[in-house]
């Protein structure tokens, strides 16, 4: 995923509504009106969150019959995972300096 990408992830994920979305889709897929239902805010309101999901690579959809079922798209967030995961080797190389002289860690 490139820098373009991960940032419309993190923009998509920065808005808590979305991540309830996200949250009552975790486990199975759900139509745009449950969803709404969910959230308590109009059809149109939950599509444009799932627009904007989409598009940042962390929901998919799929036909089943005339419903418009959204589900959880891992592979967008594996991308932001392995972005976020390049900052924890140095915090945890500082802690582990840190036990072994003894003295409180320094995680600035």
């Amino acid at each position: 995923m490139n820098d373009a990408a991960i940032d419309g992830a993190l923009r998509a994920l920065a808005d808590p509504q979305r991540r309830r979305i996200l949250a009552a889709i975790r486990t199975e897929p759900r139509a745009v009106g449950e969803i709404a239902d969910v959230l308590g805010v109009s059809q149109q309101i939950a599509s444009h969150h799932l627009g904007v999901l989409r598009e940042a690579g962390l929901v998919s959809g799929t036909r089943s019959g005339v419903r418009h079922l959204f589900a959880v798209q891992t592979d967008g967030f594996a991308a932001v995972r392995s972005y976020l995961d390049d900052f924890w080797p140095t915090k945890l190389d500082a802690l582990r300096r840190a036990v072994e002289s003894g003295s409180g860690p320094d995680l600035g």
